[in-house]
């Protein structure tokens, strides 16, 4: 029996009473009982009357083991009650003990990373406001501007080479004949939307479909070595055919990019003129220039020994000093191309004159005309 049914209650038993046995008279016959009295109903028989006592006696005896059971299943059910309340008051307990041992452990949490969130900025006030937190951002600037300062440093000693002191005469000389001048070669002048340049312009179209779908990441120096897309290809040919080698094109919207479009024409430019392209590059910052050369670096696969004065690549900071560069460049039969970093919102004038100049554009729309060309 399941400790949770119904109590079964006992079942109270009448008791059995027997009436005595008179003596059977045996001379005088008695009326038959009537059918359905009480003695009709009892049996004479001496047997049947044991039988029906054992009978009575047994139901007595598992009446009372019956009894004994529901007893002893209440007192089980007692006690698996008073263990289930007692499960649950302890369940209950443990619960209502981690809930507070986990939000105290919240808030313990909640006040460390409030503490560390006011050391880290304190620590970065520090930083911003000390010698020893600005030594980083200096470095990058102080190893930015000295690689600046080699290339211009080296530019000035090549035009104190080229300055000519008067001499002083002490006493006539013979006249010596002037010997013939050493015909300079002409610069050149490309023209690559001109139908005589047909050659030059299939050239052209070759390597950009090359870069674009066999680039090769370990060719010689001077040789586009990056992943070239599409978007790329589009802006070097609007250069080339569309402007001529001379025009500002859309920035790709990071410097990386454009150093990226700026590479692909300079390697096609060297293909063409071999090492009479010099490259000219103009940017504001000494930060700006760093990040050019090191982006030319990794797509053409030149070295540190590539930018100088008297090399393949030359950086500035000014216009007027490119200019002048540039201008000389042509006077010894070199072929400048001049690069503008986005940055630029001015370009001198004199800068147009050359053959070949490449800007990036931030947003040509929303420029006015005043901002891009200034004396």
């Amino acid at each position: 029996m399941h400790p949770d049914d119904a109590p079964v209650e006992p079942i109270p038993l009448e008791p059995l009473t027997l009436p005595k046995t008179a003596p059977t008279p045996t001379a005088v016959s008695q009326p038959a009982s009537p059918v359905g009295s009480p003695q009709a109903a009892i049996p004479r028989d001496p047997k049947q009357l044991a039988d029906l006592t054992e009978a009575v006696r047994e139901l007595h005896r598992q009446r009372q083991v019956l009894q004994r059971e529901i007893a002893e299943l209440r007192a089980f059910r007692d006690g698996l009650q008073r263990q289930v309340s007692e499960a649950q008051g302890t369940v209950s307990r443990l619960v209502q003990e981690g809930l507070q041992e986990l939000e105290q452990r919240k808030q313990a949490l909640q006040t460390n990373v409030e503490q560390l969130e006011r050391r880290q900025e304190r620590i970065r006030a520090e930083m911003r406001t000390t010698f020893a937190g600005a030594s980083q951002e200096l470095a990058v600037r102080v190893q930015s501007f000295k690689e600046y300062l080699v290339g211009s440093l080296q530019d000035l000693a090549l035009a104190a080479d080229q300055l000519e002191f008067p001499q002083l005469v002490e006493a006539p000389q013979k006249m010596s004949v002037p010997a013939e001048p050493t015909p300079v070669q002409a610069s050149p002048q490309p023209k690559f939307v001109e139908q005589s340049f047909q050659d030059q312009n299939r050239i052209i179209r070759k390597l950009l479909d090359q870069y674009r779908n066999e680039p090769d990441y370990y060719g010689a120096p001077w040789q586009l070595r990056r992943t070239f897309e599409p978007i790329h290809s589009e802006r070097v040919s609007e250069w080339f055919f569309t402007q001529g080698g001379r025009g500002a094109v859309r920035s790709m919207g990071s410097r990386l990019q454009n150093t990226l479009v700026a590479s692909a024409a300079i390697s096609i430019l060297r293909s063409l003129y071999d090492d009479r392209l010099r490259v000219l590059l103009l940017a504001e910052s000494p930060e700006r220039l760093g990040e050019w050369r090191r982006g030319l670096q990794d797509c053409l696969g030149i070295t540190r020994t590539d930018f100088g004065a008297e090399r393949g690549v030359s950086l500035f900071e000014e216009a007027e000093s490119l200019s002048v560069k540039a201008d000389r460049l042509v006077k010894d039969g070199l072929l400048p191309l001049i690069v503008i970093d986005e940055t630029e919102d001015k370009v001198s004038l004199s800068i147009l004159q050359f053959p070949l100049w490449l800007a990036f554009a931030p947003n040509p729309q929303y420029t006015s005309s005043s901002s891009y060309y200034a004396y």
